[in-house]
């Protein structure tokens, strides 16, 4: 085989939501046997047949080939707790290894070794059953994608532009607003996903199935909403949308939180203060009026509460309105969820008659499931509509989802850091790693 160098054309393919970007530089065609290093995880296919190589070296023998390297949009997590944190890294693995995502960060206090043990057990999701493996006292991998882990808690100090960040997801429940949630952007990263109701009116709010189709890209920082406004938007525009909300209230019926106190204690929240699992806690919730912000139409239209009650995870949300069709049946409302549930919330909202307690709920990937056998008209305007929710895992597999949008943004824009190998072939097409030899 001569030592003949010839250009092979790369295309640097990331595919989210179905949109690809390309980028191409000239490439004689030729019968050519193709070998390239598999650095830092970059991922070498073949054009045709699409078969993943995961060797060191891969190398592959075709006619006019096209080397085929994905660019991985790099996500940080600032704050390793359940839901930003740990329950995102599971339901990110969920999706398969083709996602676009690639966990690279996490900031967290206590190291390596903690983060990985509780990744792997969680008392309430059962052993994690990907490979969590502790590599040093500053790194621990997940099926061999390797994860630093890092200890600061102001956002400047943190490595993003080091480590090239393209997204943060901020977990930790404390950087909310603009200059909070902007320290992340000031330290290197491109968007930050905030996995709490934002502070501030300058921070876009999306709930997937609502309004993420009106995903500004602009954004820097968006918010996720909370659980509970991710369980109640979807079938409150279910129900304005085919019958009309005059005016409603909602009562969630929520699991102990970490917020919340084991034993009494001091809180600034003085119900909030008692023992969790001993006590109905009666609390407020901003959920329902933060419908507002992805449904501007319910403005002033919606209020309620919380209780909290003794159960570690899955939630109920009881919503009672006053809708403008008149004659409206209880038929009629659960064929409109099922209507959505099945075309435009798929994956989203889901409906059942099976008569299930909160237990049957947990790990659903929903954001809510109407329970129609509670499904109730009251005269000829009044309806009273109930739902469940995980409000640990269902509320993470839409921060994954909303990452993911923010990451098709990137993607359009030219903006995602490049996987090292498709950078490395882009500088210097010469370089071993990218040469292509006569067969």
């Amino acid at each position: 085989m001569s030592a003949a160098v010839q250009t092979v054309e790369l295309t640097a393919r990331t595919a989210i939501a179905g949109n690809f970007r390309k980028a191409t530089t000239p490439r004689a065609d030729a019968k050519v046997r193709v070998c390239a290093i598999d650095r830092d995880r970059a991922r070498v296919r073949r054009a045709r047949g699409a078969r993943r190589l995961t060797n060191a070296t891969a190398c592959v023998t075709q006619a006019n080939v096209n080397v085929v390297t994905e660019a991985k949009v790099k996500v940080a997590i600032n704050g390793f707790g359940r839901i930003g944190g740990r329950n995102f890294v599971r339901c990110w693995k969920t999706r398969g290894p083709d996602c676009p995502l690639q966990v690279v960060c996490v900031n967290q206090s206590g190291g390596a070794k903690p983060a990985a043990h509780l990744l792997k057990y969680d008392s309430i999701l059962g052993t994690f059953k990907s490979d969590v493996k502790v590599i040093d006292d500053s790194t621990i991998s997940v099926d061999g994608d390797v994860i630093k882990v890092v200890s600061d808690r102001d956002p400047l100090n943190l490595p993003w532009k080091e480590m090239g960040i393209d997204i943060v997801i901020e977990g930790t429940g404390v950087f909310l607003d603009g200059p909070g949630a902007g320290k992340h952007i000031t330290a290197g990263a491109k968007k930050v996903v905030i996995t709490a109701p934002a502070k501030g009116n300058d921070i876009p709010t999306y709930v997937v199935g609502v309004n993420a189709d009106q995903f500004d890209p602009s954004a820097n920082i968006v918010s996720n909403a909370s659980c509970t406004t991710n369980c109640l938007a979807p079938f409150a525009k279910v129900i304005d949308d085919k019958f009309g909300i005059v005016k409603g209230t909602m009562t969630t019926t929520h699991s102990y939180t970490g917020d919340q106190r084991i034993l009494d204690a001091s809180h600034r929240d003085l119900r909030r203060a008692r023992a969790a699992a001993l006590n109905i806690v009666p609390t407020s919730t901003g959920a329902a009026k933060a419908v507002a912000l992805v449904l501007p139409q319910l403005k002033g239209k919606l209020n309620g509460i919380a209780l909290r009650v003794p159960t570690p995870n899955v939630s109920i949300v009881d919503l009672v309105v006053n809708v403008e069709k008149k004659g409206v049946t209880a038929e009629e409302v659960n064929a409109a969820f099922k209507e959505y549930a099945d075309g435009p919330m798929k994956g989203v909202l889901a409906i059942t008659d099976t008569p299930l307690v909160s237990v049957d709920f947990r790990c659903t990937d929903v954001s809510t499931t109407i329970d129609a056998a509670l499904t109730m008209v009251i005269g000829d305007d009044m309806v009273k509509v109930v739902a469940w929710y995980d409000n640990e895992w269902g509320y993470t597999q839409r921060v994954v989802d909303l990452t993911l949008i923010v990451a098709n943004s990137l993607i359009n824009e030219g903006s995602v850091t490049l996987d090292p190998l498709d950078q490395l072939c882009s500088d210097d097409p010469s370089a071993d790693e990218c040469k292509v030899f006569d067969s």
